[in-house]
């Protein structure tokens, strides 16, 4: 295993803290949706065919907003959404071709008609597949093995802390209770389009959601303006079942009731008039978007799940930081940095590197048995996570 090496985590400036989660239907989230969605179906299919998962990398997708015209109890979509899904995925072995073009426009209706129930898959929608081979180095760098390990396709850096701040999770499971397709009180009138900004300053916090309302379900303002209290009442009962009892609420804040300026769509996003979309500018793996906390640039979504360490160590560091927390009671705080060299073993990164923060002045090198144990545990086991992802079991946005 790479050496590891262990610091101690200073401690930030905690006065200010802001947060933000774009939900599934944001123009950036559904990108990365799409992205994610058609590297498993390639995967599916790659091994169905093949028994293997050949090269791939999808993880360009862009999103070009429609024209709508939203009234109270309809309006309709004059324009479609244009989605672009770009990169890299092999179409053929032998004789074999793979219909990789269909499988991308397939796999895209799939999730839209799934996960946005206003939107209609088929009408408000051009999806343009434009992939194509991967170049002869990287498939055959794909190919190779380094022992029981694939070899890194990239040099690339992975991130993540644990664990969450209390407002991390605040703005988390505000996005997902509104989103909730199971909950009770969940309205028709309200889009997937959802995003929540949480702003802490000392112990004061604040929290601003936007939500597309579906004109279909909200025949007038009064409507309108019930739904946004529904969800203003929702936030606040989650805000204070997690310890904020005090926590500020504004819904739609960009509204002009007098003037008739409202957050209304046709199809619950803002993808459809008002807003372009694009892989890797929305939530990192964790979820969340931290500019207080060390964040990748790395677009996670749609890398392939067997060689792309643009994927595979920032979903590890963040099992890793959370590992070590958990196994080691006296640890506050970790923020682990992976880096890999192309053409090495995923299991074996160039650099691992851990900040810790305890709970006493000791230094964290007393805790590394434990912490090499995580850190090899989670290594170790990546080249046995290729299902995982292809299933969906990981969460990248």
């Amino acid at each position: 295993m790479s050496p590891v090496l262990l610091a101690s985590l200073p401690r930030a400036d905690e006065t200010v803290e802001v947060v933000e989660r774009k939900g599934i239907g944001h123009p950036d989230t559904i990108c990365d949706a799409l992205a994610e969605t058609l590297s498993r179906a390639l995967g599916r299919e790659y091994l169905a065919r093949f028994g293997e998962i050949l090269h791939h990398n999808v993880d360009k997708a862009l999103l070009c907003a429609g024209r709508a015209s939203p009234a109270f109890g309809g309006g309709r979509v004059d324009a479609p959404i244009d989605i672009y899904l770009g990169g890299r995925a092999a179409a053929h072995v032998g004789r074999d071709r793979l219909p990789i073009q269909d499988i991308a426009v397939e796999s895209a209706r799939t999730w839209l008609r799934e996960n946005l129930h206003a939107l209609d898959a088929d009408r408000h929608v051009r999806i343009h597949p434009v992939l194509r081979p991967g170049s002869q180095d990287l498939q055959h760098l794909f190919q190779r093995k380094g022992g029981a390990a694939p070899l890194a396709n990239d040099t690339s850096i992975g991130v993540g802390y644990a664990p969450l701040s209390p407002l991390e999770q605040l703005v988390l499971t505000v996005e997902r209770r509104i989103n909730a397709p199971s909950t009770d009180a969940r309205s028709s009138a309200w889009g997937e389009d959802v995003k929540v900004l949480g702003v802490r300053i000392g112990s004061d916090v604040e929290l601003t959601v936007s939500c597309a309302m579906v004109g279909a379900s909200v025949r007038n303002l009064d409507e309108y303006l019930a739904a946004k209290a529904a969800i203003e009442s929702l936030v606040i009962k989650t805000a204070a079942s997690l310890g904020f009892p005090s926590c500020r609420v504004s819904v739609n804040a960009g509204d002009d009731v007098v003037a008739g300026q409202i957050y209304l769509t046709v199809t619950g996003t803002s993808a459809e008039s008002g807003d372009d979309g694009q892989v890797g500018r929305g939530n990192r793996v964790n979820g969340l978007i931290t500019p207080g906390r060390p964040m990748s640039l790395e677009a996670a979504a749609g890398k392939n799940p067997v060689t792309h360490v643009g994927k595979l160590y920032n979903v590890a560091a963040g099992e890793i930081a959370r590992g070590v927390v958990a196994s080691v009671p006296e640890i506050a705080d970790v923020r682990c940095l992976l880096v890999s060299r192309i053409g090495s073993p995923i299991t074996e990164p160039a650099a691992v590197c851990l900040q810790i923060a305890t709970h006493d002045p000791g230094p964290p090198e007393r805790f590394r048995p434990a912490i090499e144990a995580v850190v090899g545990d989670v290594l170790a086991s990546l080249p046995q996570r290729i299902d995982d992802f292809v299933a969906g079991r990981v969460d990248l946005y």
